[in-house]
């Protein structure tokens, strides 16, 4: 019995033995990634919380940032305006008399920049110096120095500045503003209503904001406070690098609200170093029309979610025609980046370079593809489209209850009666049935079909052929590329199942 017993407690203290690796693996195993959850929730808890202060960073950037001081002639109508307030003063006193004689007056207005290199180059907004006879910067010890204009960009408000100082002057440096994230704390320091050397600090409240200032909209937000006078002033993270550009806010009282916008470091340091290069700003060119691709256009182009720029119109002779690109295509990618929806892209091309050669992933019948593009040059006299070559034939009307429409061929009356141009080829909607599915995408008598689900139709009976076809496939809309008055446009219109 006692041998037994003496066994059974050798047996227990072998397993024990034979498991203790297994255990000793499993605590560790669990240890470490106990460990990898503290990390990670210490980082993230130090990414998300506030620094003690701003003071030894503001300190040590508040010698970059300037004000500026502008002055230009008042002449003309704006002398008038000061004439007749002269006139009606000495009126309420009864003084009569003349008002002083009309003459040039001098006006002034105020706004912030920034020094980005320590020879004098200083950035700031293009409507803070625009229609200035004189520029004047005060730095933060109080000198004050002459500015020359060396360039400026209406299109993206950014302009550049030069002063000729004895030595060289405290710089900033451009961070990546594609880098930031919304919740990001960021420094503005600039000149609030002439109170120059102002800081405030607040978050980034949004990115790739279109306020309708542009063409090129894609501020960044935050609700630091930014007032009158911060226009031009750098916006900075938390390594004290510029990742913005002051530019705007929104307030009804004309004071900050908490909804300030700046222009991005990743174009405002293309912009401004094409300023100081040849003193103007030069843009990549595509040569196509776009619009936005909406939930039944997706659906219409067999995409699998509404995404990049479809091309309502490729320009003749263009960058995007040479390439091979057509009217149809759904633009993806560009260079690299996704084209997350359609007014991402005009900015993607306009910071390119002139000239280079470039990727673009195109959707084309329901396939991805990709092309190479030469980025030609963007001039103000260029056309946005270009009119298709349809062939054309003569048929009778029809009617196609599915979409709620009447078409016919064109005719030389009907050119006359819709007021079409020669060129126009295609399928012409001559009726649309109230309550349609063509009405309710706002068809009209007079609109011309160039296409229907990226393929060209020449004949009422090609149009109703491939409603028709997409219908018996299991598919709810058609994509109709539609010509009216001079514009194509891309219109998803449901097809009617009954």
């Amino acid at each position: 019995m006692r041998n037994s017993s003496t066994q059974r407690r050798k047996a227990v203290a072998l397993a024990a033995d034979r498991t203790a690796p297994g255990r000793r693996w499993l605590l560790a195993a669990v240890a470490t990634a106990c460990a990898l959850m503290m990390l990670a929730w210490s980082a993230a808890v130090q990414a998300r919380s506030a620094p003690d202060s701003f003071a030894d960073m503001v300190e040590r950037l508040l010698p970059t940032v300037v004000n500026i001081q502008t002055r230009q002639t008042i002449e003309g109508g704006q002398a008038e305006q000061f004439e007749e307030f002269f006139k009606e003063f000495f009126e309420r006193r009864g003084e009569g008399g003349e008002p002083p004689p009309q003459q040039r007056r001098r006006g002034s207005s105020l706004g912030s920049g920034f020094v980005i290199d320590p020879s004098g180059f200083i950035v700031t907004n293009h409507h803070v110096i625009a229609d200035a006879d004189e520029v004047e910067v005060v730095f933060s010890d109080g000198t004050k120095l002459d500015a020359t204009i060396v360039g400026s960009d209406k299109d993206t408000d950014l302009a550049l500045l030069k002063v000729e100082a004895s030595q060289p002057l405290p710089a900033t440096t451009w961070g990546d503003s594609d880098n930031t994230r919304i919740g990001d704390w960021v420094v503005a320091i600039g000149n609030p209503f002439g109170l120059g050397g102002t800081v405030t600090a607040g978050i980034v409240s949004a990115r790739q904001r279109d306020i309708n200032a542009g063409r090129y909209d894609n501020f960044l937000q935050t609700d630091a406070a930014i007032n009158k006078g911060n226009s031009g002033g750098p916006m900075f993270n938390l390594e004290g690098e510029v990742i913005g550009v002051n530019t705007a806010i929104f307030s009804p009282s004309g004071g900050s609200v908490g909804i300030g916008f700046a222009t991005p470091s990743s174009m405002a340091k293309n912009i401004i170093a094409q300023l100081r290069e040849s003193g103007e700003v030069r843009r990549g060119w595509l040569g196509v029309r776009i619009q936005n691709v909406t939930d039944e256009l997706a659906e219409g182009l067999r995409l699998d979610k509404p995404r990049g720029a479809l091309v309502a119109a490729v320009t003749q002779g263009g960058p995007a025609e040479e390439a091979g690109i057509q009217q149809g295509d759904v633009i993806l990618e560009f260079n690299g980046r996704d084209v997350t929806e359609m007014r991402r892209l005009p900015a993607m091309v306009a910071e390119t370079a002139v000239g280079a050669e470039v990727d673009v992933t195109i959707w084309r019948r329901s396939a991805e593809e990709t092309v190479k593009v030469k980025i030609g040059e963007l001039e103000a006299d260029q056309l946005a489209a270009a009119p298709a070559d349809q062939p054309q034939e003569e048929v009778t009307p029809d009617k196609m209850e599915s979409l709620g429409l009447a078409l016919g061929t064109i005719t030389p009356e009907l050119r006359t009666r819709f007021e079409l141009d020669e060129d126009t080829k295609g399928v012409i909607i001559t009726e649309v049935e109230e309550g349609g599915s063509g009405a309710e995408k706002g068809l009209r008598p007079g609109d011309v079909i160039v296409e229907v689900d990226q393929e060209e139709v020449a004949s009422p009976a090609e149009v109703v052929e491939k409603v028709e076809r997409a219908k018996s496939e299991g598919y709810r809309v058609v994509t109709l590329l539609v010509f009216r008055q001079g514009d194509f446009q891309w219109v998803a219109v449901r097809i009617d199942q009954s």
